[in-house]
Formats: C-alpha cells, sequence, structure tokens
C-alpha cells in the first residue's frame, strides 16, 4: 500500500495529516482488543441466553463498529462550528427522546431507559452524554467571555435538565458519570470552586436521598460496603474470574465467566482477565490511560475555551466510564451497569462513543488554508 504524502493535497491526506495519529492508534488497539476479548464472551453469553448462534454477540457487535468508524471519521471532517451544531442538535434530539422514553416507554427491570426498534433497542441517555458536553462547553465559554452573558447559570440549567432526566429513569451510574465530567469542564472554564464545591454537595445530597428513597441503590451500596450481608454474586463470580486467569489467562482451567449474568457487557473486563489474564488489564488500563491524558494535554494546547472544555469533557467521559466498569469488575466501586468504552457489547454505547471521539478529533485537529475566524472559533 501506498504512504500517505505530505504532498498529497486531497481531502483524505489533508485529514490525516491533521489529526493526532497516536492517539487513532491507541483506539485502534482498543477496539481491536474489544474484538477479541467479545469473542470470548460472546459463546457463554450466548449459551446462558439459549441462543443457538454461539458468536451472536460479536456479531452483532461488527454491525455496529461499521457505523460507528463512519460516526468518527465523518464527524472528525467537521469544523469546530460544525461540530459544535452538531453537539447540540444531538442533546436536544436525545433529550427529547428520554422524555418520550419516560411517559411512553416500556419499564425493563425497573428502569424506563430504552427505546425499542424491533431487532435493536436504543438509550437516548448515551447520545444526550456527549451532546451535554458540548452544549455545557457553549455556555461556559460564552459566560467566560463575555461575564454579563450567564453561561454558567445557563450550563447548570441544562445539568439540572439532564441530571433529573437520568434520576428518573433510574440511572444513578449515568448520572455521576454526568456529574463527575460536569465538575471537570466547571475547573477547565475557570469557575469559582464555591461553584464546584456547591455541585459536590449536591451530589452527595442526591446520592444519600437516592439511598433512602431506592431500594435499588441502597442494594447496591449496602453490597459494596458490607458485602457479607448482601446479595454480591456477580461481583464474586467477577473475582473469581480474576483469580482463574492469573497473569497470562487461564490455561486448561475450568472458565469462570458461563457463571457471570453481563459477561458480555458490564463485566467483560472480568472476561478480559480470565482469558488473557493480568497483562491484558493492565494494557487496557495503560491503553484509556494514555488516549485520555494525551487529549488532555491536547486540550491544553487549544486557544479556544470552548474546545478546550468541550474535549476535555469528552475525554473525561471516556475515561470516567472505564474507571466505573473497572472498578465495579474489581469491587472497588459499588455494582452499577455501565459499558467500557469500545470493549463492551451494546450498539447504542459503541456509536455514541464514536460520536464523542469523532467530536474531539473535529475540535483538536489542525486547519490549513483559508477559514473563517467563527469556524476554528480561536
Amino acid at each position: 500500500m501506498k504512504p500517505i504524502s505530505r504532498a498529497d493535497d486531497s481531502i483524505f491526506s489533508r485529514w490525516w495529516w491533521s489529526v493526532d495519529r497516536p492517539s487513532l492508534a491507541v483506539l485502534a488497539l482498543i477496539m481491536l482488543i474489544g474484538a477479541v476479548v467479545l469473542m470470548a464472551a460472546g459463546p457463554s453469553a450466548a449459551a446462558r441466553l439459549r441462543i443457538a448462534n454461539e458468536f451472536h454477540f460479536p456479531l452483532r457487535q461488527l454491525i455496529f463498529l461499521a457505523p460507528a468508524l463512519l460516526m468518527i471519521i465523518g464527524v472528525s471532517f467537521l469544523t469546530p462550528l460544525q461540530a459544535r451544531r452538531v453537539g447540540v442538535v444531538v442533546f436536544v434530539g436525545a433529550i427529547f427522546l428520554m422524555l418520550f422514553v419516560l411517559l411512553l416507554g416500556g419499564d425493563i427491570n425497573g428502569a424506563k431507559r430504552w427505546i425499542d426498534l424491533g431487532p435493536v433497542s436504543l438509550q437516548p441517555s448515551e447520545f444526550a452524554k456527549p451532546g451535554f458536553v458540548i452544549a455545557a462547553a457553549w455556555m461556559m465559554a460564552e459566560g467566560a467571555r463575555d461575564p454579563r452573558f450567564p453561561g454558567g447559570a445557563i450550563a447548570m440549567g441544562l445539568y439540572t435538565v439532564f441530571a433529573g432526566l437520568l434520576l428518573l429513569q433510574p440511572d444513578f451510574g449515568q448520572w455521576a458519570l454526568v456529574t463527575a465530567v460536569w465538575a471537570v469542564m466547571f475547573f477547565i472554564a475557570g469557575w469559582s470552586w464555591l461553584w464546584i464545591i456547591l455541585l459536590a454537595v449536591a451530589g452527595i445530597a442526591a446520592l444519600t436521598a437516592g439511598y433512602f428513597l431506592s431500594g435499588h441503590v441502597a442494594a447496591r451500596i449496602d453490597g459494596f460496603l458490607k458485602p457479607e450481608s448482601a446479595e454480591t454474586y456477580q461481583i464474586d463470580q467477577a473475582l473469581a474470574a480474576f483469580a482463574n486467569g492469573g497473569a497470562t489467562g487461564r490455561g486448561d482451567a475450568t472458565p469462570v465467566k458461563g457463571l457471570l449474568p453481563d459477561a458480555h457487557t458490564d463485566f467483560i473486563f472480568a472476561v478480559a482477565g480470565e482469558e488473557f489474564g493480568f497483562m491484558l488489564c493492565a494494557l487496557i488500563i495503560a491503553l484509556f490511560s494514555i488516549f485520555v491524558a494525551r487529549t488532555f494535554i491536547i486540550a491544553a494546547s487549544l486557544r479556544s475555551v470552548f474546545a478546550q472544555c468541550a474535549v476535555a469533557g469528552l475525554a473525561a467521559m471516556i475515561g470516567f466510564q472505564a474507571i466505573i466498569n473497572m472498578g465495579v469488575s474489581l469491587r472497588a466501586l459499588p455494582a452499577k451497569g455501565m459499558t467500557l468504552p469500545f470493549i463492551s457489547y451494546g450498539g447504542s454505547s459503541l456509536l455514541a462513543m464514536g460520536l464523542a471521539v469523532g467530536l474531539i478529533i473535529a475540535l483538536t485537529r489542525t486547519h490549513h488554508g483559508v477559514w473563517r475566524r467563527k469556524d476554528i472559533m480561536p
């Protein structure tokens, strides 16, 4: 294959030399690991659910992977102004879909989060997350640019609406994730520590209220703080899977993954630990750390407050979600269903993460030639 030359003036060539290629390489490796681990987790999950095709989940994930890659590449070609517009439209649309689910959607395991589209299900909150980051970053940047503009108040209003819908579903895990990302963005935007402290107090108050008002939340927290007095079957099996895998994988040992109800989704990190050992788990952690840290470094070099807040928020969203998923599998955090980005099975999560990465690339790639000032938003 002929290497891409800097002298080539094609659209793809200009795009290739404008993006951060090491970050793309890290992301590609994460996706490759995800495909391999899902191949290991899929058959046992299919057997448990009595699905005839043992590769049902890996094949469906590959079907979703194609549009996710198209999402990354297509969105990455946008200018920062276009990326901002797309993010805001996605956020508004996802919020309306979340309202639709709450009012007219079906109840699955005590939660209203999905829209049934026949062969697939759509989870609007997954798409609302990257859209929220973009919309909130825009308002924060406008407030920083013009102190007379109530950017902080509008951003707080957007957070209140989104957080309220998540709590009504209920989805306390996604709410905690969005709150943590929100705090990072506030810090990046240079807002007062008082706002951040008030946000932390409000978060603790909401979590406390959830513990006393929701038996589901109370059971998850009790299972983390007092595992001996609660039902911790999945966590116990996840820890057994890690122990079974050792340093390099289980070898001929009897697999534990078949006993994990969510081996292909929430606990796929435990499957990685059992099948390929501590070494692969350490590599996964290192890859996510490199991707997030490198994105933060690039964000710090940007001149636009909007781009800084948005890129840091999107990177924090990916990093925090990975931490939560892996932390739950290791019993370092209370149990909460959340996918491991680009590795766990799930179409909505994969497409939404593709949108987030595409937005990151669009806001961080270098722009050459003649551009209108507002297109680049320096």
